[in-house]
């Protein structure tokens, strides 16, 4: 990997100083430099096990950076302090590295196949449902129950497919992984690592694991649910890959929202200060680069027709 130079590092670390005076007319931007970026980004690379010398591209490198910008902007409005936006930042491009070497084909036919039955597809919902299953245990529960019909519907589960069922049912064990494995990468990136950085990674799968940490640690996690959450339902790439999805619609994924809300996954105050910032046309341009198109003129006067409410930060 090129290093990124002593300049790029030192922007990054002394944002902190920028972010108080700079002039940013994009409404969502990226507040690291974009060669920092890059080099985070191919820390979703992976070498492939099935062919020596190849590289599986990272599948989520456009995902990550739309909602990191999404997640930016909100932390913002929200009066997070400048000191903690850059690291947080970081940790919302690398949200989705415990999927570093997501085969789309592969990945999309066991859960299209899941969802198709009701079967959960996350901890926390796998846990209710199972509650018998040893706390990190979910996805040697969920191949002891469903490997024999997976194959029989043509799925081979060998140890290829089983990674890829770790990249949801047991993703704290594999982002450890390869947060591991980076983080000599990130080192010579110039990029300090802490451990609350991994944690609001963690939520949307393991919120029990934020139990007792301060509040604005809680609240930075709850606005990364919330966006990358909000970009993956108008992500028309992943709705395909993911579980043969063949329209996104914004009512459905502010529906998913307050669906996070009425479970005690994400409060008011995080909701509409992405509300707000939706209806002001804040993230218009990142959602049409997700939907591959532009918003249609009914989806951009659902958009500006948004009232969410005031906005203030607990």
């Amino acid at each position: 990997m090129k290093a990124v130079s002593h300049t790029a590092k030192d922007r990054c670390l002394n944002a902190r100083h920028k972010l108080a005076v700079r002039t940013e007319p994009n409404p969502a931007p990226l507040l690291i430099p974009q060669a920092l970026a890059t080099a985070l980004m191919r820390l979703y690379d992976y070498p492939d096990p099935r062919r020596s010398g190849r590289l599986i591209r990272g599948y989520d490198r456009p995902h990550a950076l739309r909602t990191a910008r999404m997640c930016g902007a909100v932390a913002l409005r929200l009066g997070h302090q400048p000191d903690r936006l850059v690291s947080y930042q970081i940790a919302c491009l690398l949200h989705d590295l415990g999927r570093a070497g997501l085969d789309r084909r592969l990945f999309g036919r066991i859960w299209s196949w899941a969802k198709r039955r009701g079967v959960p597809t996350r901890p926390r919902e796998w846990r209710a449902a199972h509650p018998e299953t040893p706390y990190g245990r979910e996805t040697e529960a969920f191949l002891a129950r469903y490997k024999d019909q997976l194959e029989s519907d043509g799925i081979r589960m060998d140890g290829w497919a089983k990674e890829q069922v770790e990249m949801r049912l047991g993703y704290a064990r594999r982002l450890a992984r390869r947060l591991r494995a980076v983080k000599p990468s990130l080192k010579r990136l110039g990029v300090p690592w802490s451990p609350w950085m991994g944690l609001v990674m963690l939520y949307y799968y393991y919120p029990e694991k934020l139990s007792g940490v301060p509040r604005w640690v809680h609240q930075l996690a709850e606005v990364l649910v919330a966006c990358e959450q909000f970009e993956a339902y108008n992500n028309r790439r992943r709705g395909q890959d993911y579980y043969a999805r063949t329209q996104e619609t914004l009512e459905e994924a502010f529906a998913y929202l307050e669906k996070l809300r009425v479970e005690g996954v994400l409060t008011e105050t995080v909701m509409y200060a992405l509300y707000a910032l939706a209806a002001e046309g804040s993230f218009d341009s990142l959602l049409a680069e997700a939907r591959g198109a532009a918003l249609t003129s009914r989806e951009l006067r659902y958009l500006r027709g948004l009232t969410p409410g005031a906005v203030s930060c607990r």
